[in-house]
């Protein structure tokens, strides 16, 4: 069983992974191959803590040549609860989302990788159970998931999905399909299950119009 966490237990300051495209959401699963020698170090240390917490956070993407990337200020924090050593000294690692988080203040140190000051206030509700949809039409968006698969050339267990609880259906498709970070962003800070829901209808359907400018996120 995943430990639960109150606001209490969560730690003011935490290590931080930036990584393009690795989309993490509370109650879900990330699945993490950790190879260089920093972030080695950031998994070794975070075991060594009770909440054992990873913060996942999207890099903002910077056209060559005009200076450093910056990182989005909204992150989620994941539980290590999966832990696997390879023989060639990676780790095979699954994160399980705990919390969304405010980036605050980077932390100097001797660390080889970032840690930052958080914020977790504005995200109580990721503490709770299982969110619902309300508005959520399973069919519908069974179609819409369906033709985007076809023109992605994805392939996915159409049994499993009809019967996926919504929470688990709707954010494991936001983790999963292969969107660019920034419109992963966009899923990671829709603040309920129903506006990701949106959002993801939204960006398939952009994806199956061919990403016209008049089908683009406003």
């Amino acid at each position: 069983m995943v430990k639960s966490f109150t606001l209490a237990d969560l730690p003011a300051t935490i290590p931080v992974f930036p990584l393009p495209g690795a989309l993490l959401l509370p109650r879900s699963r990330l699945p993490l191959n950790i190879f260089e020698p920093r972030y080695l170090a950031m998994l070794e240390d975070a075991l060594k803590t009770p909440e054992r917490l990873i913060g996942m956070v999207q890099p903002i993407q910077v056209p060559e040549g005009q200076g450093n990337s910056r990182l989005h200020q909204i992150g989620c924090a994941g539980r290590v609860t999966g832990f696997q050593e390879t023989e060639d000294g990676r780790y095979m690692i699954t994160l399980t989302g705990v919390s969304r988080f405010r980036l605050g203040a980077k932390k100097e140190g001797f660390t080889p990788y970032l840690r930052a000051d958080v914020n977790w206030t504005s995200f109580e509700r990721d503490l709770g159970k299982a969110e619902f949809d309300d508005g959520f039409d399973r069919p519908a968006f069974l179609s819409v998931l369906q033709r985007f698969f076809e023109t992605a050339q994805l392939q996915s267990d159409w049994d499993n999905l009809r019967e996926a609880d919504e929470e688990l259906l709707i954010n494991s498709l936001s983790m999963l399909c292969p969107f660019d970070p920034e419109e992963k962003q966009a899923l990671l800070e829709a603040p309920t299950l129903e506006t990701r829901r949106e959002t993801l209808v939204t960006l398939m359907e952009f994806a199956l119009r061919g990403g016209d400018e008049e089908g683009a996120l406003q």
